[in-house]
């Protein structure tokens, strides 16, 4: 027993003197003090459980009659704890946890183009506005067929080969091999790679006179920021109401959620709180400092929308701040706490659960420890809770309202005008809209799952990019004039067959509307950005004409008075 003691208390040691920090301004301090008291667990004779752990982990490594990998062993064992515990308790290597940060960090290094893989050719669709590729003169419509004079062009290269090569160190240079359209040698540029911004607006524009859209695609480090500066650009053009849309919003950084939530609220109005068996309750207020603490607000939200995109929901619901339109949110309402392992790896331990100003708890219902027959356990549990989406489906409550019931213990009222609202899991709108069922077939799901649809879009550009160019000089004139013709379609269908998509005539006819908008906002997307996207794609979301209705034929005063 000698030799597990000295054992054990190298393993204290090593875990005492490991750099784990945790994240949002828990600071090295703290850290410090939970090794400590980690430690001190360890040491206590009566701590039975966490010395069993040791003395198997220090068995097999020092026993057993091969060699053992014990990082591999020590990882498993992790991931095998936290998958008792809830769905959001997880674990990430070291490379998972890069490349996990880059989208919420809001940058990343490298050449700065939107790319779209099209027959095993690298094809850029926009080079990022005044980033490395378009100084150098690299546009939208070239393909990049070598880097470093490797080629990347037909030889079945994966796109994360491909995007490791591209991305590097801000400053370093890298030699693209280029081929262009109407150009007959390949052409050579040399980009110096340097800080890309992922942002976190999609599009931002004023959908009709005095109605201004923003869609927030997640909330990042510079969330705020972005929102900040678009509502400023609305109000400038007259903006007086406005359609927030986080529809398929996953979430991300909590101080993000409560500086976007603190643009509309009052001072002290609470924004959400947390309390969880170990962590205190704490609440998050307003500062009333926001710029939009009046106007008509009418949040978009469907059951994606998860995590920090229901705290702000849900805020504005309590507050009745606004008016939420859409289908009952994901219900994601659990607070991890992130912790950095010695190697780089990180494990996101829940700690919390968060509360809207109302009292209700975000987090929808989950039984982590088995199936009805209790048969099954852990990442069964997952399973079960990840397949709730595909319940909600079969159970109806996607498509008919009154398939959505709530038992009474569930209601709680709204902060200022006392409406109902209801707990348990997500959030449920003030006007349900259904999801779509007539326009998806299975001959358009296929097609935008073989890439059909966007190869037709990216032939159909690169053989009329300067037909368009000279023709549609505004967005507005392309919107207003342009029309997906018979012989594009006929192109769609050729190539739906070559990929072996088996034609449906009737599922063809039904879809077609979708189809033909779906092409329309591709073009627009390459000539111009994501805003003229979604300046398409939004003409026939239900969603979004059901908000244009709630401010047009002022439903929206019947509800908030």
């Amino acid at each position: 027993m000698k030799s597990f003691s000295k054992a054990s208390s190298a393993l204290i040691s090593l875990i005492t003197h490991s750099p784990l920090t945790f994240r949002r301004g828990i600071g090295v301090g703290a850290a410090f003090l939970f090794l400590f008291a980690l430690t001190v667990q360890a040491q206590k004779p009566n701590n039975e459980a966490l010395r069993k752990l040791q003395m198997a982990e220090f068995a097999i490594s020092n026993l057993y009659v091969d060699k053992v990998d014990e990082g591999k062993l020590v990882e498993e064992a992790i991931i095998k704890m936290l998958a008792q515990l809830d769905p959001h308790s997880t674990y990430n290597n070291a490379e998972e946890v890069k490349k996990m940060n880059e989208p919420l960090q809001g940058n990343f290094e490298g050449i700065g183009v939107q790319f779209q893989m099209i027959e095993d050719t690298l094809l850029v669709i926009q080079p990022v506005s005044n980033g490395p590729s378009e100084k150098v003169g690299i546009l939208a419509g070239d393909r990049i067929v070598a880097v470093n004079d490797t080629a990347i062009a037909g030889v079945k290269m994966s796109t994360e080969d491909i995007m490791s090569r591209l991305r590097g160190p801000k400053g370093s240079e890298v030699r693209l091999t280029v081929v262009r359209r109407g150009v007959d040698d390949a052409l050579s540029f040399t980009v110096k790679r340097d800080k890309i911004p992922i942002l976190s607006l999609d599009a931002s524009y004023m959908i009709q006179p005095q109605t201004g859209y923003i869609r927030i695609n997640r909330f990042g480090a510079t969330t705020a920021e972005e929102f900040a500066e678009a509502l400023k650009e609305l109000q400038k053009r007259g903006m007086k109401d406005l359609i927030l849309d986080l529809q398929g919003n996953g979430g991300g950084y909590l101080n993000a959620a409560i500086d976007l939530a603190n643009e509309f609220l009052g001072q002290k109005e609470l924004i959400v709180y947390t309390e969880g068996r170990a962590s205190r309750r704490s609440d998050f207020f307003a500062k009333g400092t926001g710029n939009f603490r009046n106007g008509r607000l009418v949040v978009l939200v469907d059951e994606y929308s998860a995590s920090a995109s229901e705290i702000v929901t849900g805020a504005i619901q309590d507050w009745d701040r606004g008016v939420v339109v859409g289908r009952r949110t994901f219900g994601k309402g659990l607070v991890q706490r992130p912790i950095d392992l010695p190697d780089g790896s990180m494990i996101r331990l829940t700690i919390a659960r968060y509360y809207t100003p109302s009292g209700r708890c975000i987090q929808k219902p989950y039984d982590h420890t088995a199936d009805p027959d209790g048969t099954a356990s852990g990442t069964d549990g997952n399973r079960r809770y990840n397949q709730e989406l595909i319940d909600r489906y079969n159970h109806g409550e996607l498509i008919h309202a009154d398939s959505i019931h709530f038992a009474d213990s569930l209601k709680v009222l709204t902060k200022r005008m006392g409406r109902t609202v209801y707990g348990g899991g997500g959030i449920m709108p003030d006007f349900f809209v259904p999801i779509d069922t007539t326009r998806y077939t299975d001959y358009h799901r296929n097609l935008v799952a073989k890439g059909v649809v966007i190869k037709a879009t990216t032939a159909y550009i690169e053989q009329h990019r300067k037909e368009l160019q000279s023709r549609y000089k505004k967005f507005e004139t392309f919107n207003e004039k342009f029309e997906i013709d018979e012989r594009f379609l006929a192109e769609l269908r050729r190539m739906a067959d070559k990929e072996q998509v088996k034609f449906d005539e009737a599922q063809y006819n039904r879809s077609l509307p979708l189809i033909k908008t779906q092409l329309k906002a591709l073009i627009a997307r390459d000539l111009w950005d994501m805003n003229e996207y979604f300046r398409v794609m939004n003409t026939t979301n239900e969603s979004v004409l059901q908000a244009l209705e709630v401010l047009n034929k002022d439903i929206y005063g019947t509800i908030i008075r």
